[in-house]
């Protein structure tokens, strides 16, 4: 992925022989006849990127910070949902911790040298493909509790349970250092016309292309499709069990409200990501078959990117409202919170907490899972 100040270079074609040479590669070709400016590109970041990079700052630090105190100060991580949503709010404080540096350099440039432009893109991409294979392990640890048919089977046992979980945002937090390493080689500070410093990605001319290209593609398919699929599957076993969970006598209003959040956390992802990881494949197959050739086309394509990328960041915000806020159990962990820390905590009676329905519906194993004295039992992520 990269940082997103990657796409705001002046791109040289050849009317001659229809090639072109985008801020992917080394821009430094004196003998390309036409050189596209693009400073009305960069005066459009220089204003839309730092405004949309403080929103999403204030508004990710302030949800994903609390979800971090609260687990870390009150609730135990019982289940593997609870250690994935966890690692979740890590990955995308990481991630919004890097956006004051990309909203300084939309403005003036990079100016805070190579090793701080390496470090940072790394980190943004490593955390962003982090936080999106972590929704996919979600899913799926939700699945497993549906096929299980009880609510307390997935609970975190003290030996096999930690270790499974341990082993599981191990492998995740790998994948995604992985796709981020390519950023730590290549990416490095170059000059631009103006004397402006630009911190992006320069590829050897001999691989340039293709490793561009392959990146690109690479990135689509685990930080977008894979999670999407692995979403889409588990979703929609889990909402076929919630259709058949009049049997175990949970009210319609109940699965309808069940029905909405599932339909919320598919569709935010997907408006949040598609259009993003769309523009992405279209950068991806430009490189491979050189596709732009006019100046216009150029802009409006790195307009569009800077756009949709910071809708796409957005997702780091709506996390703790998606997988966090919309559990009762959380709900409740947050108001003993608020009493313990001398707030009035009005509104909460351990006595008359609403019931919930887990994400685990299976018919007629459900009835006996939610005394009061289980909430504390359950998963964070409840309907």
């Amino acid at each position: 992925m990269g940082g997103p100040s990657e796409f705001d270079h002046d791109y040289h074609y050849n009317d001659h022989d229809n090639s072109s040479n985008h801020s992917y590669y080394d821009d430094d070709f004196s003998d390309y006849p036409t050189v596209c400016d693009k400073q009305e590109i960069r005066s459009f970041a220089g204003v839309f990127l730092p405004v949309v990079y403080t929103l999403a700052l204030i508004l990710g630090l302030a949800g994903n910070s609390l979800v971090v105190f609260v687990y870390l100060s009150h609730k135990r991580l019982r289940t593997l949902t609870d250690v994935l949503i966890l690692n979740l709010a890590f990955a995308d404080l990481l991630l919004l911790l890097t956006l004051p540096f990309w909203a300084a350099d939309a403005v003036n440039g990079w100016e805070i040298g190579i090793a701080a432009c390496k470090i940072t893109s790394a980190l943004y991409t490593t955390n962003f493909s982090c936080s999106m294979l972590l929704l996919a392990c979600i899913s799926i640890d939700r699945y497993r509790a549906l096929a299980r048919g009880s609510t307390t089977a997935h609970v975190l046992g003290r030996n096999n349970g930690r270790r499974q979980s341990i082993i599981v945002c191990l492998l995740v937090w790998a994948l995604a250092i992985l796709l981020g390493l390519p950023d730590m080689v290549f990416y490095t500070v170059r000059q631009h016309s103006g004397g402006r410093n630009a911190c992006r990605a320069v590829y050897p001319h001999s691989m340039a292309r293709a490793a561009k290209a392959t990146l690109e593609i690479l990135e689509v398919l685990f930080s977008f499709l894979l999670p999407f699929l692995v979403m889409m599957f588990c979703y929609c076993r889990v909402g076929v069990a919630l259709s058949q969970a009049a049997t175990a006598g949970v009210r319609g209003s109940r699965r309808w409200r069940a029905f909405r959040v599932l339909i919320a956390v598919v569709g935010v992802f997907l408006l949040t990501q598609l259009p993003y990881n769309v523009v992405k494949l279209v950068r991806a197959l430009d490189v491979i078959y050189m596709l732009v050739t006019e100046c216009e086309v150029s802009k409006n394509l790195d307009r569009v990117t800077q756009i949709t990328e910071s809708l796409a960041l957005t997702h780091c915000c709506l996390n703790p409202v998606l997988y966090i806020f919309i559990g009762s159990s959380f709900k409740v962990h947050m108001l003993k919170l608020a009493k313990h820390c001398g707030q009035t905590g009005r509104g909460y009676r351990h006595g008359n907490e609403q019931p919930t329905v887990e994400i685990s519906l299976k018919s007629g194993e459900q009835n006996h899972a939610h005394s009061s004295s289980d909430n504390e039992d359950t998963s964070t992520f409840t309907i």
